[in-house]
């Protein structure tokens, strides 16, 4: 069975979608991923609550010996509830909050810290992009991979700074 610390690991950034200033992990890869991990996980969704003409739902996740317990509301790209949400909206709040529920032992909870990599991973990421610098043998072979580093893990000094020392090297 994994633990916690194996599966704060996973870097779930290729099953995410961006909408708005939100990221959101696909509830489907969260399940499976948690299925993977623990055969006998199962989860539950208590009645929605109204708040005025507002909604928040629920969710309950068994794995690993314990009960997670998480709420969300019904919201907007901007974290902003939604006035009277349709069946829809609401359907879509509960996958979330499973998939957040799930993240509470492990499976992408740096999401919800406003992390875009696990610790440590963005540090490996890094590493290789620093040595796929180092081999460009040209400068469009240099462009080509710089393009992809900054795809993978955004704007990095130290990417920039090995992107333009081996440009300065190959300019000669």
């Amino acid at each position: 069975m994994a633990t916690y610390n194996e599966l704060r690991k996973i870097n779930v950034n290729e099953h995410t979608e961006k909408k708005g200033q939100l990221t959101y992990l696909s509830w489907a890869w969260a399940v499976d991923t948690l299925l993977q991990h623990d055969s006998t996980a199962v989860w539950e969704f208590p009645e929605p609550k109204y708040f005025g003409d507002t909604v928040m739902v629920f969710c309950n996740v068994t794995a690993f010996g314990k009960t997670m317990k998480m709420q969300l509301p019904v919201m907007d790209n901007r974290n902003n509830a939604i006035s009277n949400p349709d069946a829809r909206k609401i359907s879509d709040a509960t996958m979330r909050c499973l998939a957040k529920c799930i993240a509470c032992f492990g499976i992408g909870l740096y999401i919800y810290a406003g992390e875009d990599l696990p610790t440590g991973e963005m540090d490996n990421q890094v590493a290789d992009w620093l040595a796929a610098i180092d081999a460009c043998s040209d400068l469009e072979e240099l462009k080509q991979v710089y393009m992809k580093a900054t795809a993978a893990v955004g704007s990095n000094k130290e990417i920039n700074a090995a992107t333009n020392a081996k440009k300065a090297s190959l300019a000669k």
